[in-house]
């Protein structure tokens, strides 16, 4: 079959990978000169099947109250105008609502640590077949604490996770300490922690387009520098093909761009946060909102004194991974709009309260000299793509042959190869092998 995928990020390039080991005819089009530059692009680097928990829970709407009143707070939720497109955002705000509840969390965590363990085991073997090299570091997740009381819940969590079969366990300050000895200096502020041995982290943006080589390799036509500008449905008869309308990104106010059409038996939509707004226009409505999260990526000056463990900072819910003589902090979600600056007060305090966080658990291990100061700090931000529940969506459409993978939300990299391998095989006519339910199901 011919098949489109639309977006060139991590979900879209594992999808089109394993689609061309089906023996398909694939083309990528992403509208950025390279793949992964935009959601994939500077993620928390880890890959955390222990850490599968979706963001609504029993606590989370006093806890959402509570932070808006912080620039820096974990979750920030920034009302929208709701007789604008803002409405979305309320819609979006009351089905999250809705899942704040035992049950809803657990039968969501049960989701997602399925995907999660399938995605673990497809992106071990597609490292296998390939040899790829990424700054992979195989030795676990560890999760510190800095607070008793939410220590002392630690236990529920990890019990949660090794129900569904994920070796998440709790470990003591020393315990932790001895894990990864880097964060000694922080002793003091530790009250303990958990280990997944089992999880691993390493660079996305480098495995991703690494990826899509292999996918140009093995004859998949990679067009960069388009954006969509109509996606068109088949009528419906026999032997008529989708069709999807691409416009070159002018690198030039003044130059003109030119239009191309492309036809395929099916299209796989894999935009990330604007899945939902393309979908729309032809009439599929997913509740797909964009959370904006933010990374710094720091100069390790002290090599022997940083980390190797990948870890999280369950005080500032952060994520803090070693990518060869880098450092990422990555963490905190800002659900607004579109938004991508990093100029605004709240952007800035949060990009300088992910610097300030590293300085305080390592202290003088990186470069984290604001710009002002002579440094280099590398902020960036993204749209995660959220869902009210955090489970993405996977699956056909209402429309034939017009096809979902998208709402990663914060898990893309830990779900991206087992969500494109799933895809594949669903449009090839398989059912894939774990307790998922798939979107048009």
């Amino acid at each position: 079959m011919k098949i489109i995928v639309l977006g060139a990020g991590t979900i879209g390039i594992s999808t089109a990978w394993h689609l061309l080991q089906r023996g398909h005819d694939v083309t990528v089009i992403d509208r950025q000169p390279n793949a992964a530059l935009e959601t994939s692009f500077a993620n928390g680097a880890q890959i955390s099947v222990s850490y599968c928990e979706p963001w609504a829970n029993r606590d989370a709407p006093l806890k959402a109250l509570k932070w808006m009143l912080s620039k820096e707070a974990p979750l920030l939720f920034r009302p929208q105008n709701p007789f604008g497109e803002g409405f979305r955002q309320y819609l979006w705000g009351l089905q999250f609502l809705a899942n704040c509840n035992d049950r809803a969390f657990e039968r969501n965590v049960q989701q997602l640590v399925a995907l999660g363990s399938y995605s673990h085991a497809a992106l071990k073997d597609i490292v296998a077949e390939t040899g790829m090299e990424y700054n992979r570091l195989e030795r676990g997740i560890a999760h510190f604490y800095s607070d008793q009381k939410s220590f002392d819940t630690a236990g529920e969590a990890a019990e949660l996770m090794r129900k569904y079969g994920v070796d998440r366990r709790v470990v003591s300050k020393q315990e932790f300490l001895d894990i990864e000895p880097a964060y000694r200096a922080y002793a003091d502020s530790i009250v303990g922690g958990t280990f997944t041995p089992g999880d691993e982290s390493g660079d996305c943006l480098v495995f991703t387009q690494k990826l899509a080589e292999l996918c140009k390799a093995k004859g998949a036509e990679l067009l960069y520098g388009y954006s969509v500008t109509a996606l068109k449905p088949s009528s419906g008869a026999r032997g008529a093909m989708h069709s999807v309308a691409i416009q070159a990104v002018s690198t030039s106010s003044t130059a003109p761009s030119h239009m191309e059409i492309h036809k395929a038996d099916h299209i796989v939509v894999a935009c990330g946060s604007y899945t939902a707004p393309l979908l729309r226009t032809v009439g599929v409505s997913l509740p797909i909102y964009p959370g904006k999260g933010y990374s710094a990526t720091f100069q390790i000056l002290k090599p022997e004194q940083a980390p190797w463990v990948s870890t999280i900072d369950d005080s500032k819910k952060v994520a803090i991974s070693r990518l060869g003589d880098q450092l990422r902090v990555a963490g905190t979600i800002e659900v607004g709009n579109y938004d991508l600056t990093l100029e605004s007060d709240v952007a800035r305090a949060r990009c300088h309260m992910l610097s300030r966080r590293i300085e305080e658990v390592l202290p003088g291990v990186c470069d984290t000299r604001t710009a002002e100061q002579g440094g280099q700090p590398n902020y960036w931000t993204g749209l995660r793509p959220a869902t009210p529940t955090n489970i993405p969506y996977i699956g056909q459409t209402p429309v034939r042959g017009i096809w979902v993978n998208a709402g990663h939300g914060t898990l893309g990299w830990t779900h991206g190869a087992g969500s494109g391998k799933a895809l594949a095989e669903l449009m090839s006519g398989h059912t894939p092998e774990l307790a998922f339910q798939f979107y048009g199901t």
